[in-house]
């Protein structure tokens, strides 16, 4: 399997949540001072999918929404993005579609996440064994749909069927421990997951838990992309990241911004960085756009609304003095 060529079919699918995100207006309020709430789309796999369509690719989401007024606004909302939601399902009874808070701003930042009885966690085995993987030419999902059941087997199954069907895993780990029934099980779903994956993308700490330990999270992303993966991103927040793919090590720096919130940034980045591979660029050229995405999502109100097309991100390039420069990070 080629994945950049598989990639370059421009026609992704998608699994994992859909979700509404609420944050005070105007930015810079508190959560517990709020009057004012903008309301917009959110997820981790919707806004990846909306940011891919954004750029001019195909997307698809799989998933379950609630069956009520909020379930009803995600199936609206990735309407008018552009997404394909044929297999995004309601389900009935007492499951909630996850709703997020977050406040616009840096200082003393303020998230709540509400995922008790979390729709998109009774995605099903059915679910995804409905979908047609040929019609594709790669899978993405974040790693929030392997914290419970039956979402976990579920994912796992479709990464059994993508794989028949010849298309590449492509997988943001996306560790969030309020999801998970304990850090040991996290631990080793996440790590079977990322085994099976083309390609992984991860911050150093999600890393280096995977690995058991901060300081180990470099050598276990290079481990993957020695053995399993063909591309390897391991992002450093400020310090840039250093991409490992065909037995290279290739670093890069982030684009200095004045930033308005710390959330999307790795959706953002995942989008970008997916659609310039897409678009048959080179790989740092790809990594620098997705980390160019990244900062302009931190600088914007809102998830998805902040996700940039390219006229946009051409334009951010253009004005921008350039990537800062990453440091060398320690060896692990």
């Amino acid at each position: 399997m080629d994945v950049l060529e598989a990639i370059q079919s421009r026609n992704f699918l998608v699994i994992g949540r859909v979700g509404m995100d609420l944050s005070p207006a105007p930015a810079g309020t508190a959560i517990e001072d709020a009057t004012d709430l903008m309301v917009a789309m959110g997820g981790s796999s919707a806004n990846i999918a909306a940011g891919l369509v954004k750029f001019g690719a195909r997307a698809a989401l799989v998933t379950r929404v609630s069956d009520d007024a909020v379930g009803r606004y995600c199936l609206n909302q990735l309407a008018a993005y552009g997404v394909d939601a044929t297999h995004v399902t309601p389900v009935a009874g007492e499951f909630r579609n996850s709703l997020a808070l977050y406040e616009s701003r840096l200082a003393d930042h303020n998230s709540v996440i509400y995922r008790n009885g979390a729709a998109d966690f009774q995605m099903s085995v059915a679910d995804v064994e409905a979908v047609d993987y040929s019609q594709y030419g790669a899978l993405i999902t974040a790693g929030t749909v392997f914290a419970a059941e039956p979402s976990r087997s579920a994912t796992f199954r479709a990464f059994e069927l993508a794989r028949a069907a010849g298309l590449p895993i492509i997988f943001d780990v996306d560790y969030r421990p309020y999801s998970w029934p304990s850090p040991q099980v996290a631990e080793e779903v996440l790590s079977r997951a990322g085994a099976l994956s083309d390609i992984i993308v991860a911050n150093d700490e999600e890393f280096g838990f995977m690995a058991g330990g901060i300081d180990k999270g470099l050598a276990k992303a290079r481990e993957l992309a020695q053995t399993s993966a063909g591309i390897v991103v391991y992002k450093m927040g400020p310090e840039g990241a250093i991409t490992f793919a065909n037995g290279t090590e290739l670093r890069t720096g982030i684009y200095p911004v004045t930033a308005l919130k710390p959330t999307g940034a790795g959706d953002s980045f995942m989008a970008g960085f997916l659609a310039s591979l897409a678009e048959g660029r080179e790989l740092r050229e790809a990594v620098l756009r997705g980390s160019a995405c990244a900062a302009i999502v931190v600088a914007k109100p809102g998830c998805a609304p902040a996700m940039p097309d390219a006229r946009e991100l051409d334009a951010f390039l253009a004005r921008h003095p350039g990537p800062r420069n990453a440091p060398q990070p320690a060896e692990g």
